[in-house]
């Protein structure tokens, strides 16, 4: 496994330089002791290469990954997935300026859409077991029929409960309509090497596609990749990245970035398959038990429903930590647990042990839990035209019938409970005012279109 980025930076390291160039810790080992591995953290050198415009060690890291991922070009991000879903949303920009997006995207999707004008035909989401499908291709299709000028569909995909579009099936809507198709596939970055369900990976079917790798594979945080199955949309992604990605990127996450895709190409497989082995067992031992799991995720993800069991997922969420087990997300109803190649299978076996020991904890047991539901306000008034028009804050208590300025929603998953141009729903300001971390939502208060504002 050749490593070119941290082979370069290990090779700096040994000749034990004067560094008369940034960061500024100058990995000074008594005064920054903390940090043991800054001697590797360094800036653009003449040997290091430069992400903006590689021609050496970084260039070669990204042509052995595009080639290992089956992409026309791969570019690496230091920024986590959204430098890249804002480069996506600038090829929409360029096309044209219209996408169809499914309701639960990412934050950084509508962020994106914000920036750049791109106006979002924002497909609603279908329920199962109180969690969001994505949208079918027969959902996208009938927009498609509506909305002639829209150049581009994006999807989330998978997403954080593990749900996996038919990419087969939106790639030959996309086709038939002749329009691009991307995929946010943060969530699914490890599938490229996971021998039974490779098919399930979002290159092999997008034009333009995200992986967040720090989320799945062995690779630091914020580490990511952008990709293109589509070179035709290469002037336009490597121009939004220009725009959008750091200058200053951090060496040792883009050396692990290269790793964590290198390793799981030589070794992932059996990783991978031993940990979906211990997911399936832990999940028939659960439900032999009569706890309930989440049934339709496909990737490494384990989502036990506490509330359907009687059990506060607040109180569980803290013995579990009590136990030195430290779960993802909590959405109100279902603990989320999250795996990778590199989870040891012991791990996963433990934690349905623990599982089943709190479920017999009469301590912990409830009555009327409160879930959280998905919800979404009523449409009124377009994405861009909604941030065009004067606004004000009010409190989420006198929120319920004014229209939404901005959005707002529950990190995590990071997807917005508010939109904006939408109508506040009362149960959609109970549910963020009841959450614990949020985004939009500042001193009990929402963005609303001001009334009588003017565009």
């Amino acid at each position: 496994m050749k490593l070119y980025i941290y082979g370069a930076l290990k090779d700096y390291k040994r000749r034990l330089p004067a560094r008369m160039h940034m960061p500024g810790h100058k990995a000074n080992r008594r005064r920054f002791s903390l940090f043991k591995d800054a001697a590797l953290d360094i800036t653009e050198l003449p040997f290091s290469d430069c992400l903006e415009n590689p021609d050496g060690i970084i260039a070669r890291a990204e042509r052995d990954i595009a080639d290992i991922l089956g992409a026309k070009r791969s570019y690496i991000l230091t920024d986590g997935s959204t430098s890249g879903v804002f480069a996506m949303l600038y090829c929409v920009k360029r096309a044209g300026g219209k996408v169809v997006i499914a309701r639960n995207s990412h934050k950084s999707v509508y962020n994106a859409c914000a920036v750049l004008g791109v106006e979002p035909i924002i497909v609603k989401n279908n329920l199962l077991d109180g969690v969001p499908l994505p949208p079918s291709a027969n959902d996208i299709e009938a927009v498609l029929k509506k909305e002639r000028d829209v150049c581009a569909v994006l999807i989330t995909s998978p997403d954080y409960y593990g749900n996996i579009a038919d990419y087969a099936a939106v790639r030959k809507v996309c086709g038939r309509y002749g329009k691009i198709f991307m995929v946010d596939g943060a969530h699914g970055a490890y599938l490229r090497f996971d021998p039974d369900e490779s098919a399930l990976y979002a290159g092999r079917y997008a034009d333009i596609w995200v992986d967040g790798s720090h989320k799945t594979m062995p690779t630091l945080t914020q580490g990511a990749l952008l990709n293109l199955g589509n070179d035709g949309l290469r002037a336009d992604a490597e121009e939004g990245l220009d725009i959008f990605r750091t200058t200053s990127p951090s060496y040792p996450v883009m050396a692990s970035v290269e790793y964590g895709v290198k390793y799981l190409e030589d070794h992932g497989a059996p990783l991978i398959d031993a940990v979906k082995r211990e997911i399936m067992l832990a999940k028939a031992k659960l439900k032999k038990k009569g706890i309930g799991v989440y049934g339709e995720s496909r990737t490494l993800v384990l989502a036990v429903d506490f509330a359907a069991a009687g059990i506060s997922p607040e109180g569980a969420m803290e013995e579990l930590e009590r136990r030195r087990i430290f779960a993802e997300m909590n959405d109100g109803r279902y603990l989320l647990f999250y795996f990778s190649p590199f989870t040891r299978p012991s791990s996963i076996a433990k934690l349905e042990r623990c599982i089943r020991a709190i479920l017999r904890m009469r301590s912990l047991r409830s009555e009327g839990i409160r879930t959280r539901e998905y919800v979404c306000g009523i449409k009124k008034f377009g994405y861009l035209t909604a941030f065009s028009l004067e606004s004000e804050r009010v409190p989420l208590e006198k929120a319920a019938g004014r229209i939404a300025a901005r959005n707002a929603g529950i990190t995590p998953p990071c997807f917005p409970v508010v939109v904006a141009g939408e109508q506040i729903t009362e149960q959609a300001a109970e549910t963020l005012s009841r959450a614990k971390h949020t985004f939009g939502v500042k001193n009990g208060t929402v963005a609303v279109i001001k009334i009588g504002g003017r565009v």
